[in-house]
């Protein structure tokens, strides 16, 4: 009983005067809101099985397939997917916007072929329709060694991710959010993110605030190559600072944008509290609490070993963008030619797809997805102070937004891989000067933590985490 009142007491009195340097971490408490709730209890492993089981019968979806065959190869596989899309959007009142992001590109890997690539995207605007959370699959399919129009099923690589979105879609459209939720099937990934690419360079160009960016991308399967077998957990790639600052537009730097300088980074020991980074612990936090029997594994890499998908443009572009993937791969089943040989079937069909786990994997999509849709805005910029003293100084803007009912103030020791400790101070509470608010950590030596801000409303929805920047330095005597 004494844990569980001193866990309250940090969590709504926003802890202040019970923090002391041995005071031990808690595990964390995460409100479960019960839109989110039921929006995670809604998504189907059946509906995905169907989905997945439709795109494999366009018999192939390579990117130099079929544009115009009514019932085979890319072009058939868009227009049955933005078909899908307009038929949640209906159900949902005519709020899912679907439109075709089409361009077509000239492809040196393939003798200067100019080929079409189509985009299906489908928004959901928001109360606050400048705030993007978008959440992608890719369609197209590639096996090695056969012509374009051949059997290329890709039913895990990646009708599995597709079918995701489109469930996202389905059980999301419903309901109404804060932030806009744009949920995208990406063409060309497998011939180069080609798809993504274009529109994440759009999304720069025009100067789109996307607070954050989840692709999913091989989510079916539970049995490795290797025999392990694993249902019960998937695994989150997520890149860290860049080499340096991207460049901004003449908007200034998308949302969630790691702009310090490496300097800076340095002073801030930021190396892995990237906003990649932060959107991955948001993931495993918010997935692990609506689904308490499934672990998400955080792998601080971009993404596998040598290998890329369509959140890499997005990371180029200066956003958070993070890719969900299954935690055992089968490389018999990606990428080739539709056989067997020595008693080994090789292929990458839907009867080898575990809908039951790729169901998992969109719930867990759906409690981050729904989680962020909800909360406020995260508060940018952070700045942080207390070199050289024994308590640590935040500060950060308060916009005039009645939805925000407070703040947490987040820490970890510095070998943590997850934020251990959430501090709350109610909006009313908080010392703001000019619109900006001051909290001082008394005992908290700068040094021996890291430390993050998120905004909180009134039923406990939690932005992004903000990893702070060093305040400028002052002159002393």
């Amino acid at each position: 009983m004494r844990r569980i009142f001193l866990v309250f007491l940090l969590l709504f009195t926003g802890g202040m005067g019970l923090w002391t340097a041995a005071a031990p971490f808690f595990n964390l408490t995460v409100r479960r809101d019960p839109q989110v709730e039921k929006i995670v209890a809604a998504v189907s492993a059946e509906s995905i099985r169907q989905s997945v089981k439709a795109l494999v019968g366009f018999h192939s979806r390579h990117s130099a397939s079929a544009q115009d065959h009514p019932t085979r190869g890319t072009g058939a596989a868009a227009r049955w997917i933005r078909s899908r899309f307009e038929e949640y959007g209906r159900a949902a009142g005519g709020r899912l916007k679907v439109e075709f992001d089409a361009f077509d590109q000239t492809m040196p890997r393939m003798n200067d072929r100019t080929l079409r690539f189509v985009n299906v995207v489908a928004r959901l605007p928001g109360r606050r329709p400048e705030r993007m959370l978008v959440v992608a699959g890719h369609y197209d399919s590639l096996a090695f060694g056969v012509e374009p129009d051949d059997f290329q099923p890709g039913a895990n690589d990646d009708a599995s991710g597709t079918a995701a979105v489109l469930e996202l879609a389905r059980v999301m459209s419903p309901h109404e959010f804060d932030a806009t939720l744009v949920f995208i099937a990406f063409a060309g990934e497998e011939v180069g993110l080609v798809g993504s690419r274009h529109w994440a360079r759009q999304a720069r160009d025009k100067g789109w605030r996307i607070e954050a960016m989840i692709t999913n991308d091989i989510i079916g399967n539970i049995e490795g190559g290797n025999g392990v077998i694993d249902n019960n957990s998937l695994r989150v790639f997520s890149e860290g600072p860049p080499a340096g600052p991207s460049p901004a537009t003449s908007e200034g730097p998308p949302a969630g944008e790691d702009a310090d300088p490496p300097p800076a980074r340095r002073t801030a020991a930021s190396e892995v509290d990237s906003p990649s980074r932060q959107l991955a612990r948001y993931i495993k936090e918010k997935g692990e609490a609506y689904l308490p029997n499934f672990t998400v594994r955080l792998i601080y890499r971009r993404d596998r070993f040598g290998r890329g998908g369509d959140h890499v443009p997005f990371n180029e572009a200066g956003y958070a963008a993070v890719r969900l993937t299954e935690a055992n791969e089968d490389y018999r089943r990606q990428h080739q030619r539709v056989r067997e040989e020595q008693g080994i079937r090789y292929g990458d069909l839907p009867d080898k797809v575990s809908y039951p786990y790729a169901a998992q994997v969109t719930r867990v999509n759906a409690a981050a997805l729904a989680s962020l849709a909800l909360a406020p805005a995260p508060p940018e910029p952070v700045s942080i102070s207390g070199g050289g003293r024994y308590d640590t100084t935040l500060r950060w803007p308060v916009p005039d937004d009645p939805r925000v009912a407070g703040y947490n103030v987040l820490l970890r020791e510095t070998d943590a891989p997850v934020w251990q400790r959430k501090l709350f101070y109610p909006k009313a509470s908080l010392d703001v000067q000019d619109g900006t608010a001051t909290v001082v950590l008394k005992n908290v030596v700068i040094d021996n933590y890291f430390f993050a801000v998120q905004a909180v409303d009134g039923r406990g929805n939690e932005s992004l985490p903000v990893f702070p920047r060093p305040a400028p330095r002052r002159r002393t005597r």
